[in-house]
């Protein structure tokens, strides 16, 4: 299967969406353990999860970009349907299992490695407060 310019396209800025939101967690950690030093852990385990948290996430999106265009192409509605509804099935059976190896293995740092799931889903929407670039253009173009 060929990968479609759009799937691609919206991968790589989510991708890039999910780095940002990444780093500013690790900073926001790094920071909550210089004040907790007690009460909050932050080691390699802490960038590893992260890491490893943020990859699940952007594969997650990518699949489902992936799915939606294998699903247009589709003729019949309910085939359609079931390979959507199994694509959300083994997408989120991925993202449960990569929770519970995070809370499982000692050396994982749990919130670290759970919250990048949230981020891809929390930047699509945060796009939409800010208007594209053609948008501006053609808004610009007019008034002139």
């Amino acid at each position: 299967m060929k990968i479609q310019k759009a799937v691609r396209r919206e991968t790589e800025k989510v991708a890039l969406g999910v780095a940002i939101m990444t780093a500013l967690m690790l900073g926001i950690l790094f920071a909550l353990h210089l004040v907790f030093p007690g009460k909050l852990g932050f080691s390699l385990g802490t960038v590893v999860s992260a890491l490893l948290g943020a990859a699940v996430s952007v594969l997650n999106f990518f699949l489902m970009g992936l799915t939606v265009q294998h699903v247009a192409g589709l003729e019949d509605p309910k085939e359609a349907k079931r390979f959507m509804q199994k694509s959300y099935v083994n997408r989120n059976t991925m993202q449960i299992v990569w929770m519970i190896v995070t809370v499982a293995v000692p050396f994982l740092h749990p919130i670290a490695g759970i919250l990048p799931l949230f981020f891809p889903g929390l930047f699509v929407r945060l796009q939409g407060f800010f208007p594209k670039k053609e948008e501006t253009e053609a808004k610009q173009g007019g008034e002139i």
